[in-house]
């Protein structure tokens, strides 16, 4: 099991000057908004140090949006309901570009990217094959019904991975990632069941 995952190298034991490049986002407390660092501001190294949090959830994150891909890929030739469409595209259009950083991160750790043979674990809301067998097969209202109520547990599966990596996670880009899924997702839930209530 891993305990700590240090960073670079090369990279000084001490703080560290934020810079006049890009701004630095400085993660507030779980579920509370984050701070642009102060030019010249100095930042502990320990801040910034990978634990075993910020790998369990790139490892567990990544093949849990790569279902909700595929389920969303599924949207354009099972049903015309725009709202579900509309859901469907923003789903790939915020989760793709998600998948690529959690793995570009996960591989300057020098952690092996999980391959699509892999699954998050059941209690984070994952559809079983039996669940994507039906998803599959249906069309018209009875698949928005069930890609809705299949989504919005995957959702919430989400929202609790993201929850724990802000309560234990270290890695500033894991930690925005995290606090991304968990407003976003939240209010993607909320748009789902309005839909599903007006089906």
């Amino acid at each position: 099991m891993i305990s700590v995952l240090t960073g670079c190298a090369s990279e000084p034991d001490g703080p560290s000057a934020v810079g006049p490049g890009a701004p630095v986002i400085v993660p507030g407390a779980p579920g509370g908004p984050g701070r642009t660092a102060k030019p010249g501001e100095r930042l502990p190294s320990r801040d910034w140090s990978a634990v075993a949090a910020d790998v369990r959830f790139a490892e567990g994150m990544i093949p849990h949006h790569r279902q909700a891909l595929e389920m969303a890929g599924l949207v354009e030739s099972r049903t015309a309901a725009q709202g579900v469409r509309v859901l469907a595209r923003q789903i790939a259009l915020t989760q793709k570009p998600e998948i690529t950083v959690m793995g570009d991160w996960l591989g300057a750790l020098g952690r092996a990217v999980p391959d699509h043979g892999s699954h998050a674990p059941a209690a984070y809301g994952m559809a079983s094959l039996q669940d994507m067998n039906t998803l599959r097969a249906a069309r018209g209202a009875a698949f928005d019904r069930l890609f809705l109520h299949l989504m919005i547990r995957h959702h919430e599966g989400a929202i609790r991975m993201a929850g724990e990596e802000l309560s234990g996670g270290k890695d500033q880009r894991m930690r925005l990632m995290a606090k991304d899924v968990y407003s976003g997702q939240g209010i993607e839930v909320t748009r789902m069941r309005e839909i599903l209530t007006a089906l």
